[in-house]
């Protein structure tokens, strides 16, 4: 199993910030996430299927 990320992770993949990202978050339009405890962990072949869905193109 990947690694998961963190918000700040997945937020600097993105290349966003925090901010936006828990904005998003809480209008159910971003990268599916799971909770652990208080903290927040991404999945990333979630987060780029999520990406490519949107329009973006991964590198």
């Amino acid at each position: 199993m990947e690694p998961l990320w963190t918000i700040e992770e997945t937020a600097a993949f993105l290349k966003i910030p925090v901010e936006t990202l828990r904005y998003w978050r809480k209008k159910k339009t971003g990268p599916k996430a799971a909770r652990m405890g208080r903290c927040l962990r991404y999945h990333p072949r979630h987060v780029i299927r999520w990406f490519e869905e949107c329009g973006g193109e991964v590198a």
